[in-house]
């Protein structure tokens, strides 16, 4: 019988576990990538930069000439009032979003697409950029923030610049509370209980004399997903040292 795992009461939906996803302002996203896009130009305006609950990083409201209004992670030294532009013939510079296969060797971008269209999915974290190295292929070779080098077709977008609001965690959260409050806005469990710290119901480390597990590691093969907890999947299990 499995355990009352965290991952098991994410799963039911329960509200302890639901995103407040009616306080954020929007999702971030580009404007639809369509033929204006991919041989011209459109311009926008930058016409408010918000703080949203669900982003680490502030965000710019977009309005094109095209009357579409978007979320963006904002760049550095952005304010209301800038012009940005969008397509491929669009000029290299911070805020403005471009085709990988046009953006210079050794620019820094962020909001990079994986898949042409897809409206951004990798590096929007605040003070995060990634890095284009290079043509290698069929592809464009970037850096991400993580040194990892990933290649991408060279029609995914990508907008030029670093995201604000870096030196977030420099510093200290002093208070367990405000912690608590910050945790709770993006939906992130707090506080984080150690396994043999529970009850038996809720953890199969849990329960015992004393904060120790009380029996191997290793989950057996055949235990359920409530069971699969400490070292899964284990080169070699028991004593035997040939296994």
């Amino acid at each position: 019988m499995g355990k009352r795992l965290i991952t098991q009461a994410r799963g039911k939906g329960s509200h302890t576990y639901k995103a407040p996803s009616h306080r954020y302002v929007g999702k971030i996203c580009y404007r639809t990538y369509d033929d204006s896009e991919r041989n011209g130009i459109v311009f926008g305006k930058v016409v408010d930069i918000v703080d949203c609950p669900g982003h680490f990083a502030p965000l710019a409201v977009i309005k094109y000439d095209t009357q579409e209004e978007v979320l963006n992670a904002a760049p550095l030294n952005i304010k209301v009032g800038d012009v940005v532009a969008s397509g491929a013939t669009a000029p290299v510079q911070a805020g403005n979003v471009l085709p990988l296969k046009n953006i210079p060797e050794g620019t820094s971008i962020y909001n990079l697409e994986c898949k042409p269209g897809d409206g951004g999915k990798l590096v929007r974290s605040s003070g995060t950029f990634a890095k284009v190295i290079g043509k290698v292929g069929n592809g464009i070779e970037v850096r991400l923030p993580s040194k990892k080098q990933k290649n991408f077709c060279g029609e995914c977008r990508a907008t030029i610049g670093i995201i604000a609001g870096d030196g977030r965690l420099d510093k200290p959260i002093l208070k367990a509370g405000i912690r608590m409050h910050a945790m709770r806005a993006r939906n992130k469990l707090y506080p984080q209980v150690s396994g043999v710290a529970m009850n038996a119901v809720d953890h199969p480390f849990g329960s015992g004399r004393g904060r120790h597990v009380g029996k191997p590691k290793t989950s057996p093969r055949w235990a359920p997903a409530g069971r699969n907890v400490g070292l899964i999947k284990a080169r070699r299990t028991g004593n035997g040292k040939g296994r």
